[in-house]
């Protein structure tokens, strides 16, 4: 069997294709609090994603990431259909 020429530490595929849904997730969820209306709730809810990405950023359980992105993507489309019935 060939040695494989990836260094060591280096992301599997699926871990880099995990990263990416992550930070997309991130992205998305800081775009729709730019639309909150009010300063200091922007300010808080920039804070609690902040801290929710740092606070798990160190988990290896693929189970356990695929069920806090299925969490994070269900949060981020409450926050989008609150803005929008803000909106109305």
């Amino acid at each position: 069997m060939a040695a494989s020429r990836l260094p060591p530490g280096a992301l599997s595929l699926k871990q880099f294709l995990r990263r990416q849904q992550v930070l997309q997730l991130y992205r998305k969820i800081l775009r729709a609090i730019r639309e909150v209306p009010a300063e200091a709730d922007r300010r808080y809810l920039k804070d609690w994603a902040r801290e929710e990405f740092r606070r798990n950023k160190d988990a290896t359980e693929e189970d356990a990431i695929r069920m806090m992105i299925t969490q994070g993507n269900m949060q981020l489309q409450e926050l989008q259909r609150t803005l929008k019935l803000a909106k109305s």
